[in-house]
């Protein structure tokens, strides 16, 4: 098998819906993906409400080059991939580029406060969320 045709693969089973028949199950997935979505938005419209404040506070603070638009990509992630995945629409991309914004947001937690839990309680929460609602599409692939 080629590359073209393990992408190939890989992207439509990473795109298809779950249409298993545990209503309960299915339920349950929905509300954890409506209340991390919800949360996600919220993140998204503050960042966005004095992206250079941001920039400076916290992109800047852990290294990063165009601290501008690294925050504009954080920000347009969240609100965009946040209701996506609220919705359960293309909840996989939604959930891989939420996750990535998460280990940024809990490196700088972990980098300015070290282990302190009340800093990294929502970023770690959700970043150990994403990758269980990224990691379905395993189920569905039989070449990985």
């Amino acid at each position: 098998m080629n590359i073209t045709q393990r992408v190939t693969a890989l992207l439509v089973t990473a795109l298809r819906p779950n249409l298993a028949p545990n209503y309960l199950s299915q339920a349950a997935w929905a509300a954890l993906r409506i209340v991390a979505g919800v949360v996600m938005v919220h993140n998204g419209l503050d960042k966005l409400s004095n992206i250079e404040s941001f920039a400076e506070a916290y992109v800047s603070v852990i290294g990063l080059p165009f601290p501008i638009f690294f925050s504009y990509c954080a920000a347009y992630t969240e609100l965009i991939g946040a209701p996506l995945l609220a919705l359960g629409l293309l909840t996989r991309p939604a959930a891989a580029g939420l996750f990535s914004t998460m280990l940024v947001a809990m490196y700088h937690h972990v980098l300015v406060a070290g282990f302190s839990i009340p800093y990294l309680e929502l970023s770690a929460l959700l970043c150990s969320l994403l990758p269980v609602l990224f990691g379905e599409w395993r189920r569905y692939c039989s070449t990985c």
